[in-house]
């Protein structure tokens, strides 16, 4: 709804009434994402042939020692180019509503890192302004990014490449994506899932949230729906 219309006014009775209308339409929804949610574990795992070193506080790791004592590993593709100065104010207004996630995932064998390509210095830097606490890492020097269809080349940003599998004309050097992957018994890392775009958008809280009040997310007037959004210490008031 946008601040130009206005509002029904109803009874209290009327009022539950389309509730209770509206509250089949979120039933069916629930279903339907089990369902989806049910499917997408069930996708095939594909075999991560390349041996990805990234550059972490503790030292040089692969993606297989990413994953530290867990099974599953949840990685945040962070816009966050190699000469950026500041990561991206969409990627960080996902990153608000991830952080003190940890420790629950952790107890249901889920491993979260944040990739970028800045290097380790910056984005341990940029880190500490947002005071965030999950684990960031540099992919700078490995083709992760690339491989996972978040960074391009100039020639694909030229010509066009694939993102959120299809082509798109024009991609920018970073975008944004999240991967899935898991680690066997004989220590085999697998790609299980990925989901980029409008895909993400079940991951911001604040959207979430946005979503429940009447204004919504409120960006039909604006110019490009994240023209409202500042990194959470540049907001005037």
């Amino acid at each position: 709804m946008s601040t130009a219309t206005r509002p029904v006014i109803a009874t209290p009775e009327q009022w539950r009434a389309k509730r209770v209308e509206l509250l089949a339409k979120e039933k069916d929804l629930s279903r339907i994402r089990d369902e989806l949610s049910r499917e997408r574990r069930e996708l095939p795992w594909v075999p991560v042939e390349e041996e990805y070193v990234f550059q972490t506080a503790e030292g040089d790791r692969t993606l297989a020692e990413l994953f530290g004592p867990r099974s599953q590993l949840l990685v945040y593709h962070f816009m966050f180019g190699p000469d950026w100065d500041e990561g991206c104010p969409s990627c960080s207004f996902w990153m608000d509503g991830f952080d003190g996630t940890q420790v629950h995932l952790a107890h249901r064998d889920v491993e979260l890192v944040v990739v970028s390509r800045a290097p380790l210095d910056r984005l341990q830097a940029y880190r500490e302004r947002m005071g965030w606490g999950f684990r960031w890492v540099s992919s700078l020097g490995n083709r992760f990014n690339f491989d996972y269809g978040v960074s391009f080349t100039e020639d694909e940003r030229r010509d066009g490449a694939e993102y959120n599998f299809a082509f798109a004309a024009h991609p920018g050097d970073e975008l944004p994506g999240v991967s899935v992957f898991a680690k066997d018994a004989a220590g085999t890392v697998f790609h299980t899932y990925s989901s980029y775009s409008r895909g993400l958008d079940v991951l911001n809280t604040c959207y979430q949230l946005l979503d429940l009040v009447p204004k919504g997310r409120d960006e039909a007037d604006l110019p490009h729906p994240a023209a409202w959004l500042r990194r959470h210490d540049a907001y005037d008031d």
